[in-house]
C-alpha cells in the first residue's frame, strides 16, 4: 500500500470514529448515524472537498454541524443524513465564497441562526439565498460579523420583507372594531 493511500485509510477512519462519537450527543433527539451513514457522508465530504477545490486538515468540520444542528425542529431522523450531506456541502461553498474570510465558527452560527428563523429548514433558501447575500456582502469588505459571531447579521442584508407579528394584531384589532 503506498503512502498516500495509508494516509488516506487512516484519515478515513478517525474521521469515521469522530462522526460516529456523535451520536452519544444527538440521540437525546433522536438522530443517530449508522457505520453505513457516517461513510456516505465520508464519502460526499471527499467529492464536496475535491469539487470545492478545499483540503481538510485535522479534525473534520461534520461534528461541529451536527451539534449545531441536532436540535432542530427541522431535523427528523428521516432526513438527518440528506440534510448533513447537504450542510456540509452549502459550508464548503461559503467558505469558498466568502474567500475564508470567516471562521468556521462564524459561518455555523449563521447557517445554524438563518436555518432555523429565516429559512424555516429550507436548504435552498439557505444557501440560495441568505449566504448568498451575505457572501455578497463579505466580498464586499462586510467585517461586522466579527463582532457578533455571525449572530444577528442576516438582518442587515436582507431584502425581503417579513412578517410582522405585531403589525399583523393591530391590523386585526382595527379590523374587527371597526
Amino acid at each position: 500500500m503506498s503512502g498516500e493511500n495509508w494516509l488516506n485509510l487512516l484519515n478515513g477512519q478517525t474521521w469515521l470514529k469522530e462522526v460516529q462519537a456523535t451520536n452519544k450527543y444527538t440521540e437525546k433527539y433522536g438522530l443517530t448515524l449508522s457505520e453505513k451513514d457516517t461513510e456516505l457522508l465520508l464519502s460526499e465530504k471527499n467529492a464536496t472537498l475535491k469539487a470545492e477545490r478545499r483540503i481538510e486538515f485535522g479534525q473534520s468540520i461534520l461534528p461541529q454541524i451536527i451539534y449545531a444542528f441536532c436540535d432542530s425542529s427541522f431535523i427528523s431522523q428521516s432526513n438527518y443524513v440528506e440534510t448533513l450531506i447537504r450542510l456540509q456541502s452549502i459550508f464548503y461553498l461559503y467558505k469558498n465564497e466568502m474567500q475564508d474570510e470567516i471562521t468556521d465558527d462564524e459561518l455555523i452560527q449563521f447557517m445554524r441562526e438563518q436555518f432555523e428563523t429565516v429559512c424555516y429548514g429550507d436548504l435552498d433558501y439557505l444557501e440560495g439565498t441568505c449566504l448568498d447575500i451575505f457572501a455578497q456582502a463579505v466580498r464586499a469588505g462586510y467585517r461586522g460579523y466579527q463582532k457578533t459571531q455571525g449572530h444577528g447579521e442576516f438582518e442587515k442584508f436582507d431584502i425581503v420583507q417579513r412578517w410582522d407579528k405585531e403589525l399583523y394584531l393591530e391590523t386585526l384589532r382595527e379590523l374587527c372594531w371597526r
